[in-house]
């Protein structure tokens, strides 16, 4: 049986619908506002499984105090290039952003900036906060740490994070070059979309939570490590960059004794270099040259494009701010139930 047509919503009414969800389940109106733009740019970008998929999960968390809808977020640093902000359980999308702003502030002061977050939750598509960064002039670097939800070589069971790396790189004529990758073959989001969707997994993607390898989305608890062990390193050393640095372990806690260590929480670490303070006067000129001169090279196949990181998103980006945003019919039903549980009226499909 095919799964059922998608619903696709102007970007501008999907925003103001999300917002307004948000507002409505007690969270700030100024942080509705940035939790909805994360979102929804990952719905632009073509990353369904981080936008507007993602609000039902957010309304839960908010509603089951997860979440913390008016949270006293402090910035907190003794160091001229450091930042720390103690999120207090805001949702990640609001303290990521107020981190990305703080290191960029910084780097422009001392030529690099670098900004913890410890205690917030579910941080969103992470490459929103290292684009935010590079479209500042900056670079940015991000990394996220969080529950342990998948495998490491030699584990029974989940062990580490699907923890997700981002760099972003402005680049004169074109749009950042942005890369955006967890540390698994596959994210759990994606999982749920294969799910919805009745397909198949692809082979060593994921398993069962016992760890058996499964292509059955309807079984597949645990994603599998990018790389095998390639991937599950570098999860286990975005753990100590982000939570351990932090003074807030989340691994060992969540597989020791600690009576709050299943407790939901992530960990992230932002850096911004400026160009100017590395003699890189021209930075964005001489990237957007590096990326033409690669997209220049013979191609291995004369039908396959070569691309760099984030093209292919940002191209999507402008035909859904036109055309507006493909829903899946199970998120669009889940969206109205909630329109209808909070009092907010949903948009009209333009399909």
């Amino acid at each position: 049986m095919p799964p059922a047509p998608k619903v696709v919503v102007p970007a501008k009414e999907l925003s103001g619908f999300v917002t307004d969800l948000f507002v409505r389940a007690g969270v700030r109106p100024e942080h509705a506002a940035t939790l909805t733009e994360v979102l929804i740019w990952a719905s632009l970008r073509g990353v369904d499984s981080h936008g507007a998929s993602r609000v039902p999960r957010y309304l839960e968390m908010f509603e089951s105090g997860v979440a913390n809808a008016a949270p006293d977020i402090r910035v907190v640093s003794e160091a001229a290039a450091v930042a720390v902000v103690d999120a207090d359980r805001a949702p990640g999308p609001v303290a990521l952003t107020v981190a990305a702003d703080e290191a960029v502030r910084r780097a422009r002061a001392n030529g690099i900036g670098a900004a913890g977050v410890r205690g917030t939750v579910h941080t969103g598509a992470i490459g929103y906060y290292t684009s935010r960064i590079a479209e500042s002039g900056l670079a940015g670097i991000g990394f996220v740490a969080g529950m342990p939800n998948m495998s490491y070589t030699g584990v029974k069971g989940a062990a580490v994070a699907t923890s997700p790396l981002s760099v972003a790189v402005p680049a004169e004529g074109h749009a950042p070059a942005l890369l955006d990758m967890a540390t698994a073959q596959i994210a759990l989001g994606k999982i749920a979309q294969y799910r919805n969707a009745g397909r198949t997994l692809p082979e060593g993607a994921a398993a069962t939570a016992d760890g058996v390898p499964t292509t059955d989305p309807n079984v597949a608890k645990i994603p599998l490590p990018l790389g095998g062990t390639k991937g599950a390193g570098m999860s286990l050393m975005f753990e100590l960059i982000t939570s351990v640095l932090l003074g807030a372990p989340i691994l060992s806690s969540f597989h020791g004794d600690d009576p709050a260590g299943r407790k939901h929480r992530q960990n992230a670490l932002l850096i911004a270099l400026d160009p100017a303070a590395f003699g890189g006067d021209g930075f964005a000129a001489a990237a957007g040259t590096t990326l033409e001169t690669l997209k220049g090279l013979t191609r291995a196949d004369e039908d396959t494009e070569i691309v760099y990181p984030g093209e292919r998103s940002a191209a999507t980006a402008e035909t859904r701010t036109t055309k507006g945003v493909p829903i899946a019919a199970k998120v669009w039903n889940e969206l109205r139930t909630a329109a209808d549980k909070l009092g907010a009226t949903p948009p009209h499909p333009a399909n």
